[in-house]
């Protein structure tokens, strides 16, 4: 298990986000979703499995107009499981970019499947 601060847990999410292409960067921050740290994944999140990243909300390709004023959607980042899956300060580091990827992945409404064919699963 490799161990770093919370605020270094941030900035390499940070640093994932700052690595997506300017007009992706856009599209996130007009869409209504909050990306959030979370320690570990509750029981409901994780179904008994070990989330590193969890996306939560209605993917862009299936919004409506018509929805209305709706909640966020929410990107949850699991700083326990990433820290536990890592093998090395460079591979977590590498973990949480994939994970964030991944996640913003589905709020564009890339499958699974895709995403592991991607490289970002």
């Amino acid at each position: 298990m490799i161990r770093i601060s919370r605020e270094e847990f941030e900035e390499a999410v940070d640093d994932a986000l700052d690595s997506l292409p300017e007009e992706v960067a856009r599209t996130i921050a007009e869409s209504n979703v909050a990306i959030l740290i979370q320690e570990e994944p509750t029981p409901e999140q994780s179904g008994g499995s070990e989330l590193l990243g969890l996306y939560e909300g209605i993917p862009l390709d299936q919004r409506s107009v018509f929805q209305g004023y709706a909640q966020p959607d929410r990107i949850f980042i699991f700083r326990g499981p990433l820290q536990r899956h890592a093998s090395s300060r460079e591979h977590l580091v590498e973990e949480i970019a994939v994970t964030v990827l991944h996640e913003i992945g589905h709020l564009f409404g890339i499958s699974d499947a895709r995403l592991h064919e991607l490289g970002w699963g």
